[in-house]
């Protein structure tokens, strides 16, 4: 969002094929960080995500799609933006390791725990 990409990063997911079926923008709580990266909130670098993930606001979007998950992780390229091909999302506008553009679910498991977090059930417009 600071860097004035959304635009860009949702015409992608559009042009890839998938809906946009939510989408708001709003600022994560440091609680909400903390549930939301669980897995890692006790590895030294987890407070450079808290502090780059609370530092401004952020869309959260859910997208609906066939295979989703697989494709939307290949659409963005590698979490480390550094390693990512030019062409994916995270090539042409992710900086470093620890601050991407974009976060995506890893599973479709993990998809359906993180919109239950993101979203209520009101704010998703399956079409």
């Amino acid at each position: 969002m600071a860097q004035r990409h959304v635009g860009e990063v949702l015409s992608r997911f559009e042009s890839a094929g998938f809906t946009v079926v939510g989408c708001k923008m709003g600022v994560l709580t440091p609680a909400l960080l903390r549930e939301h990266y669980a897995h890692v909130a006790s590895k030294p670098f987890y407070p450079e995500i808290e502090g780059f993930m609370s530092s401004r606001p952020v869309i959260m979007m859910a997208l609906e799609g066939d295979n989703i998950v697989a494709k939307v992780r290949d659409l963005l390229g590698p979490t480390d933006s550094r390693k990512a091909a030019k062409g994916t999302i995270r090539g042409d506008f992710g900086t470093e390791m620890m601050k991407n553009v974009v976060h995506a679910s890893d599973s479709d498991e993990n998809a359906k725990i993180e919109l239950a977090r993101f979203f209520k059930a009101e704010e998703l417009f399956n079409v």
